[in-house]
């Protein structure tokens, strides 16, 4: 099993765990809750509507955490993380980069574009950078530019899913890649986190099953239909964003649209920017393909027991054979 992590992080973790900034539903409460239990909690910069009340959610995120150390010293409370968009349609790109400067969040986690800029800031206060990659290309590339981390992007992810098997992926960047390594796609309870350290990850990335918390920002019908639906409600198509994802196909009727007779989306607007702008992400909801396994709606602290409980009674089996 791999351990490239810090040991400062490594001993703040009751599991190897980031749970995944989801675009429309990662709140500062989830982000907050999600350390507090010893997951990474993370949020996308772009969930904050503007610049303002972003300052407000990193502030009060520091402000949470810094509590929580201090009435509890021996709990281990995790990092947080945010996501930052660094392709050029994302207007804020600056401004948000800015607040990454005064807030520090210990970690940033980048998509869709060079993360080499943002590699020099967060590298400055003593943060350190993951970027997302769906592709041996983007995942060469991105070690070149100097991160941390490798956010693999698997077959079956939630949201801009890519189309590799976890197996396959894995054991290809590994070959040269000595950084540390995110798996992320159908990653839903505690077996799946053991599996992903066996492969030799050093933290499984999990979004959908935090979908379904009462921290979420989710819609409670999107909970409810999460929980309802299988693998067979599941859709991957470009028709949504422009990209290629993972989604929920009674949403997609419940838009008015017919799933077998979507077309690509031409206009594609890599940033998300505008959360009032985005029916897409409102009306039409994304999941991962580990949906199967959600079957109620909790806190956070809740998930992160049974996970916990969970990955221990996988460990023991796995230590028995």
């Amino acid at each position: 099993m791999s351990n490239q992590l810090p040991q400062e992080i490594a001993q703040q973790l009751s599991l190897p765990v980031i749970v995944a900034p989801m675009f429309l539903i990662s709140s500062p409460k989830m982000v907050i809750e999600s350390c507090k239990a010893g997951l990474i909690g993370s949020f996308p910069l772009l969930n904050a509507r503007t610049a303002d009340e972003l300052n407000d959610w990193m502030q009060q995120i520091t402000d949470a955490l810094f509590a929580a150390k201090s009435q509890e010293a021996e709990q281990r409370i995790a990092p947080w993380a945010v996501n930052l968009i660094v392709h050029h349609t994302n207007k804020r790109l600056e401004a948000d980069l800015a607040l990454i400067k005064k807030h520090k969040p210990p970690i940033v986690i980048t998509s869709l574009g060079d993360p080499q800029p943002i590699v020099d800031v967060v590298h400055q206060y003593g943060g350190i950078v993951f970027a997302d990659v769906s592709t041996l290309k983007h995942a060469a590339k991105a070690a070149q530019r100097g991160v941390d981390g490798l956010v693999l992007v698997c077959s079956g992810a939630g949201g801009h899913a890519g189309t590799i098997n976890p197996l396959a992926f894995i054991a290809e960047v590994k070959k040269t890649w000595k950084g540390i390594t995110i798996l992320a796609g159908s990653i839903s309870n505690g077996q799946d986190i053991l599996a992903a350290k066996v492969l030799g990850a050093d933290l499984a990335y999990m979004g959908t099953r935090f979908i379904a918390t009462t921290e979420s920002f989710a819609h409670d019908d999107y909970q409810r239909m999460l929980i309802e639906s299988t693998l067979d409600d599941l859709i991957y198509t470009d028709a949504i964003s422009g990209v290629k994802g993972n989604y929920l196909i009674p949403s997609i009727r419940n838009a008015g649209l017919d799933p077998a007779q979507l077309n690509k989306k031409d206009n594609v607007d890599f940033s998300q920017l505008n959360a009032t702008d985005a029916k897409a992400w409102k009306n039409i909801w994304s999941a991962g393909q580990g949906l199967g396994t959600i079957q109620h709606v909790a806190p956070v602290a809740q998930v992160a027991v049974e996970l916990k409980q969970q990955y221990k009674q996988a460990l023991d089996v796995l230590q028995e054979k």
